[in-house]
């Protein structure tokens, strides 16, 4: 049986199309599956049209977060939840074609564990958001050591991989590299991103940012070597400029070099603080890690399936 994990927050507007969508391409293919719906603690009626759906279709499951946990902590109650023999993940807005889903299944029937969505095209965005994109995925590829340019959540896994990823103990988790990174049987589908059939998109620039600093930062040490660079530039100025005073102190040439003093010292200050900021935040997952919180709280579940 194929699980579609569907992760939802506010897509009150989403979640009937959803399941409507999906269900009749997978039962249309004679594909055995169920659609688990995790709501991420939203704020509108997206809870309610879960539980609608689940009435409505055998197949629908839903389980309801008792706060917003973020979209890696939905992924992982999903993964966790699932029955199936493998698992796909699919963004509830539909901009994953969920045609592809059939096409993924009908790989994993012919022996890939992992088979990953990865984007043909991006779809409409903006420059800035395009160029962040890329510097994110560039830096996480450089850390990880394979291309992440065009990954997505958009993967279909076989049990075996879904236990492996269950088995990792820590807490912030980056669900798009980790996959990958566990190694096993893998292939690719290429996809281009569908516009949104009804509502908003819920991310805003600040929470894409969030989103990237957190998911680097979980996955890969990269910033803290950033720290490292940043030492490295300093003492090759330091050598430069001590060399400079020292030849000029030695033919007794006066130096002035009151502007040079401040902008040196306005340099270091400024290199002392970001260093002391990347540092802190490691140290803010650290304890973050150490106090073993669950990653969610699952609040209510629905669906005919939690019935047996």
């Amino acid at each position: 049986m194929l699980s579609v994990i569907i992760p939802a927050y506010n897509e009150e507007a989403m979640v009937p199309v959803a399941a409507e969508t999906i269900d009749e391409i997978l039962a249309r293919e004679n594909i055995p599956h169920e659609l688990l719906f995790v709501d991420d603690g939203s704020k509108d009626a997206t809870w309610a049209k879960i539980e609608a759906a689940a009435e409505a279709r055998a197949c629908v499951r839903g389980i309801h977060f008792s706060r917003n946990f973020g979209k890696e902590s939905a992924v992982s109650a999903g993964l966790a939840y699932a029955k199936g023999d493998c698992c796909a993940v699919i963004d509830c807005d539909l901009q994953h074609p969920p045609e592809k889903l059939v096409e993924m299944y009908r790989l994993w029937e012919s022996g890939y564990e992992i088979v990953e969505g990865v984007k043909h095209s991006r779809g409409e965005e903006s420059a800035a958001h395009a160029l962040a994109a890329r510097t994110f995925y560039r830096l996480i590829s450089s850390a990880a050591g394979f291309d992440m340019s065009r990954a997505s959540d958009f993967k279909l896994l076989d049990r075996s991989a879904v236990n492996a990823l269950l088995n990792m103990r820590e807490k912030n988790t980056f669900f798009r590299a980790l996959s990958s990174w566990i190694g096993f049987k893998s292939t690719q589908v290429e996809f281009d991103v569908q516009e949104r059939a009804a509502g908003e998109s819920k991310w805003s620039f600040r929470s894409l940012v969030r989103y990237a600093i957190k998911n680097v930062a979980s996955f890969t040490c990269a910033p803290m070597y950033f720290v490292l660079a940043l030492g490295i530039v300093m003492f090759a100025v330091m050598v430069v400029f001590g060399t400079v005073s020292l030849v000029q102190k030695l033919s007794g040439v006066a130096v002035e070099g009151f502007t040079t003093v401040i902008l040196l010292l306005l340099f270091i200050g400024s290199i002392i603080m970001i260093s002391l900021g990347i540092i802190g935040y490691y140290l803010s997952i650290i304890f973050d890690e150490i106090k073993a919180r669950p990653k969610y709280i699952v609040s209510a579940e629905c669906g005919r399936g939690m019935e047996e």
